[in-house]
């Protein structure tokens, strides 16, 4: 296999785990009160409450907020079906450079900016919405996390156009 084979073969895996973990991480948004009431009746059975009362604190106010929201007001809950959708229709945009990473890059790099905006967002919008800093914090590692595989794509496609370009340096900067 060549080195451009290879170094394809690599970057459409890293693209096919990020697009699996944003079609997760989207897919989540759907069935929030169900999810929701199965995440605490988990952690009530592993022991949650004592060991992290605060955290049981606010998964509890969190599902109520949910319940009264699904029972009385649920289209409320069609914003969230919204974020799911928006996670989908991303994730599409990630095919772009499956099939073409060197002309389509710019994909990764919006991708880069949007996981640098979940920050500030978190900082700004938590507060405001009276979200725990460190839920805004696991909020935010969401944006710290996602970036990596797509740093670690940036690299192997700016290295892929380093070997397809014609007379290209044998040193480039990424």
């Amino acid at each position: 296999m060549s080195d451009r084979a290879a170094l394809l073969k690599g970057i459409r895996r890293w693209l096919v785990f990020f697009v699996v973990c944003l079609v997760l991480s989207g897919a989540t948004a759907f069935p929030l009160v169900h999810e929701l009431r199965w995440t605490e009746s988990v952690l009530r059975a592993l022991g949650a409450p004592d060991l992290l009362p605060g955290l049981m604190g606010w998964i509890a106010r969190v599902r109520d907020g949910l319940d009264t929201v699904d029972a009385k007001y649920p289209f409320v809950l069609y914003g969230t079906d919204w974020l799911a959708f928006a996670h989908l229709v991303i994730a599409v945009a990630f095919y772009g450079p499956y099939r073409d990473p060197v002309r389509n890059i710019w994909v990764i790099e919006f991708g880069m900016i949007a996981c640098a905006g979940i920050v500030p967002l978190a900082l700004v919008c938590g507060p405001v919405r009276g979200i725990p800093f460190w839920w805004s914090l696991i909020d935010m590692s969401f944006g710290v996390f996602g970036v990596i595989p797509l740093y670690v794509l940036r690299t192997k496609i700016k290295r892929l156009e380093a070997l397809t370009a014609p007379n290209a340096p044998a040193a480039r900067a990424v």
